[in-house]
């Protein structure tokens, strides 16, 4: 049995490590207010808890290294931007083995929301087909919340494969979290 003490991080690279091309930049940011001693933001990075992999890795390679990271894991960030729905590779992936094997719950993180978000099914636009197939068939157990630090690390430290959100797909904070978040 794995230690599942990590958050795994899913986003749209976008084809591109280059910043301001691709949501890496969200999941860069993250990494720096994790490792910052002077900020209170912490979580167990499961991208750095397995073996690093070259993106000229052979896809079997690759894929076995991302269901690893995805077997220590307590919950997944999905990193939700204006591309991601484009992803038609690792994203999907990540996703069903996310929901359907390791039964983690996702905490989906929008990139251009800067206020509470109250009903969900609004941004269902922004969602990859995965997400939305999960959803839609009451399997995927999701947060839907803006890209803001104290939301982001509540629900990091909230949510896992023993703590699920309410609500099903359609998961959601209350106006008094919000309030509690400085929102």
């Amino acid at each position: 049995m794995a230690y599942r003490n990590g958050t795994y991080i899913a986003f749209h690279a976008n084809g591109t490590n280059i910043p301001g091309k691709s949501d890496i930049d969200y999941y860069n940011l993250m990494r720096a207010w994790s490792s910052n001693p002077d900020d209170d933001f912490t979580m167990v990075n499961s991208h750095e808890k397995a073996s690093s992999v070259r993106d000229s890795s052979k896809q079997a390679t690759l894929a076995a290294s991302l269901m690893e990271r995805l077997r220590n894991s307590r919950n997944m960030v999905l990193i939700i931007g204006d591309t991601t729905k484009a992803d038609d590779d690792w994203v999907p992936f990540e996703i069903s083995k996310a929901v359907d094997q390791f039964k983690i719950p996702i905490i989906a993180v929008y990139t251009h929301k800067a206020t509470p978000i109250h009903n969900p099914a609004l941004l269902k636009g922004y969602w990859p087909m995965a997400l939305a197939l999960r959803i839609n068939n009451d399997t995927a157990h999701v947060i839907h919340i803006p890209f803001k630090k104290t939301v982001l690390l509540a629900a990091i430290q909230q949510f896992s494969h023993n703590n699920l959100p309410s609500g099903k797909g359609l998961g959601c904070y209350s106006d008094s979290a919000y309030k509690s978040f400085g929102l």
